[in-house]
């Protein structure tokens, strides 16, 4: 398995192997050296294109980017994978059928690493928990909680829980529970002894049906002391959280994000290391 579409792809060894590459990625300089990377990523990407853009340049390779929309041909995406494997040694996706992810791999020899779809977002997960691990002695022993609709962020942290172990659950209206996820629509007792606060923001044509489901600074003094708060971005201040949580100690902060760059970075090293 050389590509990154699942976390439940790989074993909880495998995954913290990439967060010891994280931690040592100084040592991985030109990695990447005469090495080409395809990205596809729509214009809206902000993020997650940024950092692995400046992480691929960083280990001296070259990133070559494509609208998403450039799949969507008449062609059959086999016959566009057997001419990229000539020229890029890996592919990095955001596409919303992760279908597409699965059959770029297995046309293909070089790995094919999933920037988002409409099922998951493993790399964002990976970095938030490779930060975790480092600013809380026992992440993998937290009680985390996502407050927020089936989707891909919920899906995603459903992937991580069930390969690290950890205890996950859900609060959010009945119908919009995550599959195999203990759901508990009543907010107060959701967040109570949990650690980690997760949300995702809310699709507007259901915001009506989540306005109890908002996270608060005294919300967040009902769960557990040193508890953190951790919206997956592009998060909105007065629709799944308030503006004073934000503004508190509560939120986890604009840096939590930044090992976004180096966990992205060990993911393709680590990658291009298995072929």
């Amino acid at each position: 398995m050389n590509s990154f579409i699942r976390l439940t792809n790989y074993k909880k060894s495998e995954l913290l192997e990439i967060f010891k590459i994280a931690d040592s990625i100084e040592l991985y300089d030109n990695f990447l050296k005469g090495k080409t990377i395809i990205m596809f990523f729509p214009a809206s990407s902000i993020r997650t294109r940024v950092s692995f853009e400046k992480g691929i340049y960083l280990l001296g390779g070259q990133s070559i980017l494509f609208d998403p929309a450039t799949l969507d041909k008449k062609e059959d995406i086999r016959d566009v994978c057997g001419y990229f494997q000539n020229w890029a040694d890996a592919v990095i996706v955001r596409y919303p059928d992760i279908t597409m992810l699965d059959k770029m791999a297995e046309a293909m020899n070089i790995p094919v690493i999933n920037a988002l779809t409409d099922d998951n977002h493993p790399c964002e997960i990976m970095s938030d928990l490779y930060t975790l691990s480092k600013i809380r002695a026992d992440y993998l022993k937290d009680k985390y909680l996502f407050v927020g609709a089936d989707g891909n962020i919920g899906r995603a942290w459903k992937e991580a829980a069930d390969v690290f172990g950890f205890s996950l659950s859900q609060s959010s209206p009945a119908k919009y529970q995550i599959p195999r996820v203990t759901c508990n629509d009543n907010l107060k007792d959701a967040i109570a002894g949990k650690d980690v606060i997760c949300t995702d923001s809310i699709p507007s044509d259901v915001k009506n049906e989540f306005k109890d489901y908002q996270i608060s600074k005294d919300l967040m003094g009902l769960a557990n002391k040193g508890a953190m708060l951790n919206p997956c971005p592009p998060f909105y201040r007065g629709e799944e959280v308030t503006e004073d949580v934000i503004d508190s100690d509560y939120f986890a902060g604009y840096e939590f994000k930044q090992n976004l760059l180096k966990v992205q970075q060990a993911i393709i090293i680590y990658c291009l290391s298995k072929i």
